[in-house]
């Protein structure tokens, strides 16, 4: 089998497998429409007394409030995605057969969790965005480029989220405890994605700050893309970028763990 097939296929078991969590998925659906919901009419509450606040209107500001919660589960922002699983591996020593496989690692975690991100955004995330479309006033584009260029800053987001994850799965390597990480990548997650706020509303210079990051190419570059606030040119360099940036520190990371298995291991 070619590399890309077998990377097709890696995608295609992790998209199967959280297919068959249907009780699970139902769940999600029902709690992200009820977030949905709470977090809009807190958005349409602020926004009466803030008119564009961070350059939305109200009807932006509710589309973006259901983007977040369709984005949420599909890019893991609280963690939970592939990552859960690597550290797992790391902590109980079956890392070594996955570095013993005729593959990438870092490749083959990031298939594993793209055909995650694919059922979620189809399963968990597309009825919550309906739902707000259909009993909600939302800023939602009506040609089909900007719906393409979306998905593309989504497909983006999705491989920055990866990295962002992969990062902190590998510091099992060293610390061999997931709680410190998982709870610091929780925080960091949904603050600095703009799950809470939009970025784009935080006062400068910390405005600023939390947009130059890469948890802004998660959710606020997608949002800005799909309103049209922004040049999708100029978002894609931004996520790609930081999409480099976090591979490449990944693959990094990545060498010197494996270093460290085989000091270890003999």
């Amino acid at each position: 089998m070619g590399s890309g097939r077998l990377y097709a296929a890696v995608a295609a078991g992790g998209f199967r497998r959280y297919a068959t969590y249907r009780a699970a998925t139902a769940a999600g659906v029902f709690t992200n429409t009820v977030f949905g919901i709470i977090l809009v009419y807190t958005y349409l509450a602020l926004w009466d007394e803030r008119p564009h606040l961070g350059g939305y209107d109200q009807t932006q500001a509710v589309t973006y409030a259901w983007l977040g919660q369709a984005l949420y589960s599909t890019l893991a922002i609280q963690g939970g995605g592939a990552e859960k699983d690597l550290m797992a591996r790391i902590r109980t020593g079956e890392i070594a057969v996955d570095l013993y496989r005729p593959a990438d690692l870092q490749l083959w975690w990031l298939a594993s969790d793209l055909g995650r991100a694919v059922f979620q955004m189809l399963g968990r995330g597309v009825i919550p965005f309906t739902f707000g479309a259909l009993f909600f006033s939302m800023a939602l584009p009506q040609d089909i480029t900007t719906w393409v260029a979306f998905l593309v800053a989504v497909a983006l987001a999705m491989i920055v989220s990866f990295g962002i994850r992969y990062l902190a799965a590998l510091m099992m390597f060293w610390l061999m405890d997931d709680r410190g990480v998982t709870q610091t990548m929780m925080i960091l997650g949904i603050f600095c994605s703009g799950m809470t706020l939009p970025l784009n509303a935080f006062p400068d210079p910390f405005g600023d700050i939390v947009q130059s990051l890469p948890w802004a190419a998660q959710l606020q570059m997608p949002a800005n893309v799909l309103m049209g606030e922004v040049s999708p040119w100029h978002a894609y360099a931004f996520q790609a970028g930081w999409a480099v940036v976090l591979l490449a520190a990944g693959r990094l990371l990545q060498s010197a763990a494996t270093r460290r298995v085989v000091v270890q291991g003999g």
